[in-house]
């Protein structure tokens, strides 16, 4: 790697990402305390530019990073209720649906409406696919600081919604997978689920 490659690039690879089985994924994560440390701040930069650099096809082949769209902290073996996240937006070159890191996240109400991805979810920290449907809250209001300290609240729906609250599942030691029901994992108790594509 040149020096220029390594100033441009972050230092999260996907050899760095604490995989199923890693007790750290099972844990509750502890709060994040403010001002942030160095190494806080350090954390947030690279995990959001793991995510910047896994969305880039050719520095993801170049790196072998698999795209993500969120990446929290017990991913990366430190348990602290930090996450990035970063849902690209559906037109080219436009701006992304949501990008931020959230920190020590809440979800302080939700909709009824259950929701779930038509091809499943996937996880950065899961090398298997564990087919099903993961069935969550179509919209939620999230309560979050973000690296400067200032308190954020704001309404996600579908997608961002989505990816939210798996990075939330994370800070919780939950993973996908837990909420796939093992007997049939394709049928939806609840016929009015929202499928996103």
């Amino acid at each position: 790697m040149s020096l220029k490659d390594l100033e441009d690039f972050s230092l999260i690879l996907m050899n760095d990402i604490v995989r199923d089985g890693d007790p750290v994924l099972r844990q509750v994560a502890a709060n994040v305390q403010f001002p942030l440390s160095d190494e806080d701040q350090q954390l947030a930069k690279d995990m959001m530019e793991y995510l910047e650099n896994s969305q880039v096809p050719e520095l993801s082949e170049k790196y072998g990073l698999r795209p993500g769209v969120g990446l929290a902290a017990p991913q990366v073996g430190v348990s602290e209720m930090m996450a990035a996240v970063l849902v690209p937006s559906n037109e080219e070159n436009g701006k992304p649906l949501f990008k931020e890191v959230i920190i020590n996240p809440v979800i302080i109400s939700h909709s009824v409406q259950p929701v779930a991805l038509s091809e499943g979810e996937g996880c950065l920290s899961v090398d298997k696919d564990i087919p099903g449907y993961v069935v969550r809250h179509d919209r939620i209001t999230l309560r979050y600081t973000d690296v400067k300290g200032e308190q954020h609240k704001i309404r996600l729906r579908d997608y961002p919604a989505i990816v939210c609250q798996h990075e939330i599942d994370h800070l919780n030691g939950h993973l996908y997978y837990d909420l796939i029901d093992k007997e049939h994992p394709f049928t939806l108790k609840d016929a009015n689920t929202v499928m996103v594509d």
